[in-house]
């Protein structure tokens, strides 16, 4: 039975460094596991999940502080907030969600929570997170950092990664 408290885990690192691909194959690899698996993606400014001319849109554009758009297999609530005030924090959003074992969180680079970073080695512009960051646990690369001194996986061994973030935050899986 999924917990109204559940495990958070972290997936960091620059544009295109593979973030959301691991995230995709990890809830995969959970699920499969019998885990029930929720996901947080922190986006940038001006994101928008509903498109000029549909029916939510014009009621968000009226002034309506939250909108629900309702069906038989899916909903999604969205808050209009005032433009140039802090986004919510990560544990007010992890209050919205519904019961379940694991979160994974993608992105949120300073948030305090266990997390590894992905590396490849052709979209590198900034310096690695790990540098600066005590939460980055581990990182999932397609090359070997040498003076690194964290667990290092490699980005396509998801089975791996899953096995490691379990063990790092104590979730009993079914495989």
């Amino acid at each position: 039975m999924p917990s109204s408290s559940p495990d958070l885990f972290g997936i960091t690192g620059w544009k295109n460094s593979g973030k959301t691909t691991l995230v995709v194959k990890l809830v995969e690899e959970f699920i499969a596991r019998g885990v029930v698996v929720s996901t947080v993606k922190h986006a940038h400014d001006g994101f928008d999940i509903d498109h000029e001319g549909t029916d939510s849109y014009r009621h968000r554009y009226a002034g309506a502080h939250e909108t629900a758009i309702v069906s038989n297999n899916q909903f999604a609530l969205m808050h209009q907030r005032q433009t140039g005030g802090a986004a919510p924090s990560l544990e007010r959003i992890i209050t919205k969600l519904a019961p379940c074992d694991l979160v994974l969180v993608e992105g949120f680079k300073t948030h305090p929570l266990p997390k590894i970073e992905c590396l490849r080695k052709d979209s590198a512009k900034e310096q690695a997170i790990w540098h600066s960051n005590k939460h980055v646990v581990a990182l999932a690369t397609d090359h070997t950092i040498a003076d690194c001194p964290l667990p290092q996986f490699e980005l396509s061994d998801v089975g791996t990664i899953a096995d490691y973030i379990g063990q790092k935050i104590g979730l009993h899986t079914l495989r």
